[in-house]
């Protein structure tokens, strides 16, 4: 498997690996992974993990060509479409070339594969993944996740926990990209925080990768929630997030990883959606607990209907995450609360 990034795609792709292996015990999955995503899904049984450091420049295909070196494989599903994906494909050996239909084939996979997977109408990401194993003839069922954690892990999460009272774990920002509109404004993410505490006597714990922008967004929920709140940004590995997350009773994000790591959890989620799809994007479970204004802010933004643009249209306008209201969110606040209450 080659699927370096991002941290969310890679938790997804996890269920990929994981549906080989069920079938395949005896076998081995060997996954080139980016540094960073591997200390998520690192002790996976069955997988080997290949480091591909892209801050080594062209040292780090080198390190990769070099491991693998010597090695033919039965497949290689070339789940990244990318041009640095393509070419680091190019050093590894393989009888079968696997790579995307030639609707997602992006940067020119084409040319770097030898078969293609069906294509599929409006495929979520994790039924893209799926494909590839099904095009190998894994006989495939609802996709599983299992990431694993260690006692020190389920420590750290468990001490954010308090006797009687729900755990919010709140990751309010996405990924820090130019044009990548997803954040929701800080002011509304302490409002419904504040919400969450006055109402259902919630401890809110805030987590994030550690940009000067999260330690903002911390900063603001715990002014408002007061002891209720801590903020753990940029204090946590990928491993303590999702023990976190697992932990927890509650998870708000936006289209984030933080929403494929409590969907892999089975965690209730509230996920915020304006400026992408989450039919495509979205987490595999937990739908139920979306506030989506994606079709209003397509139509806002874009002058158009979901149905009319093209499949994962991105709306590239901040404006879009004012969609969302405090009211809605709140709202699914006390029904997934409630329920795990009952």
């Amino acid at each position: 498997m080659l699927r370096l990034s991002a941290i969310g795609d890679v938790c997804n792709a996890q269920a990929a690996a994981l549906a080989i292996l069920r079938q395949h015990p005896d076998t081995t999955v060997t996954w080139v992974i980016n540094r960073t995503e591997a200390s998520l899904l690192e002790g996976t049984e069955g997988c080997e993990f290949i480091i591909f450091d892209k801050r080594a420049g062209v040292a780090a295909y080198r390190h990769v060509w070099r491991e693998l070196s010597g090695r033919r494989f039965d497949a290689l599903l070339l789940m990244h479409a990318s041009m640095r994906a393509n070419v680091l494909s190019v050093g590894i050996k393989a009888k079968r070339r696997i790579g995307f239909d030639r609707a997602r084939a992006r940067d020119f996979q084409t040319l770097f594969s030898q078969e293609r997977i069906a294509r599929q109408p409006d495929p979520h990401v994790v039924d893209g993944f799926m494909q590839f194993v099904r095009h190998i003839g894994i006989a495939t069922q609802e996709p599983q996740w299992d990431i694993p954690l260690s006692a020190d892990d389920r420590a750290f999460a468990e001490q954010r926990r308090q006797a009687g009272r729900p755990l919010l774990v709140v990751s309010p920002c996405s990924s820090d990209r130019r044009n990548n509109f997803r954040n929701w404004p800080r002011d509304r993410f302490a409002d419904a925080c504040r919400y969450s505490v006055e109402r259902h006597n919630a401890v809110v714990v805030v987590s994030g990768a550690g940009t000067t922008v999260e330690h903002d967004y911390a900063a603001r929920i715990v002014a408002a929630c007061g002891d209720a709140a801590q903020s753990v940004v940029g204090q946590t590995s990928l491993k303590q997030l999702y023990a976190l997350i697992d932990a927890a009773d509650l998870v708000i994000a936006p289209d984030s990883a933080a929403v494929h790591l409590a969907s892999a959890s089975r965690t209730a989620l509230v996920g915020l959606y304006a400026t992408s799809n989450p039919d495509r994007t979205g987490p595999y479970r937990g739908r139920d607990g979306l506030v989506n204004v994606y079709p209003d802010a397509v139509k806002q933004f874009l002058g158009q209907s979901v149905d009319a643009v093209r499949w994962g249209q991105r709306v590239r306008d901040p404006a879009a995450l004012e969609l969302i209201s405090v009211e809605a969110v709140c709202e699914r606040i006390d029904q997934l609360l409630s329920r795990n209450v009952a």
